[in-house]
C-alpha cells in the first residue's frame, strides 16, 4: 500500500535525558490530525557486531544489563563516535569488549528498536577473520566472552539470560546472509 505520508504542522522539542523528545502536529490523509511523540538520540546511532571466530561459531558477551540488574549474554554492541562509520565504530567495540579485530565486516542492514516512537537505528555488522587484539574500553570489569555455535541458535534463544531483541534477530539475519553467501 501506497500511503501519502502525515503532513507536519509543527513540532515542540523538549529535554529528556539522553534523549530528544519532539511532540508532531499531524495531519493525515483523510483529514484526521493528531499528536505524536518521538524520541531522537542524541548520539550518531549504534552498532551490534556478529563475530564469528570460524564459519560456525560466534562471540557472544557476557556483561551486567542494569535495565533487568543481571548478567546477559548478548552481542558486542556500542555508540558510534562522531566522526566514525558503523564499520570503525563496530571493530573499535569488538576490540574493547571482546579482545578481537576483525579484517572482513560487512553491514548488513539496520534495526529500529520501537520505530513507532524512536528513531534509534543500530546498525547490524558481521565481522570475520577475527584476530586477537585488545582495546581499552569503558566497561567497569572485563566482560566474559562466549563461544556458541550458530547450529544451537534455537538453545540459545530459550536461554534466560539471552533476551535482548537485537541480539536474537542479528543472530537470526547474520545466519540467513552467511548461508546466501556462503563462498565469500
Amino acid at each position: 500500500m501506497n500511503r501519502r505520508l502525515p503532513v507536519i504542522h509543527g513540532i515542540t522539542e523538549h529535554d529528556a535525558g539522553p534523549f530528544r523528545l519532539e511532540r508532531l502536529d499531524l495531519e493525515f490523509a483523510n483529514g484526521e490530525r493528531r499528536r505524536y511523540e518521538r524520541l531522537h538520540g542524541r548520539g550518531h546511532g549504534a552498532v551490534a557486531v556478529v563475530p564469528m571466530l570460524d564459519a560456525q561459531t560466534v562471540l557472544l558477551v557476557r556483561e551486567y544489563a542494569a535495565g533487568v540488574h543481571r548478567y546477559e549474554l548478548g552481542l558486542v554492541k556500542g555508540r558510534i563516535d562522531a566522526g566514525e562509520t558503523p564499520v570503525q565504530a563496530a571493530n573499535r567495540e569488538l576490540m574493547e569488549e571482546a579482545g578481537y579485530g576483525a579484517r572482513r565486516l560487512d553491514v548488513l542492514r539496520s534495526l529500529t528498536l520501537a520505530p513507532t516512537y524512536m528513531s534509534h537505528q543500530t546498525h547490524l555488522v558481521l565481522a570475520r577473520d577475527l584476530y586477537p587484539q585488545r582495546l581499552p574500553g569503558d566497561e567497569p570489569e572485563p566482560l566474559d566472552v562466549v563461544p556458541w555455535k550458530l547450529a544451537d541458535l534455537g538453545q540459545l534463544i530459550l536461554q534466560e539470560d539471552f533476551s535482548e531483541g537485537r541480539s536474537i534477530a542479528a543472530l537470526f539475519i547474520a545466519r540467513e546472509w552467511l548461508l546466501q553467501h556462503v563462498h565469500e
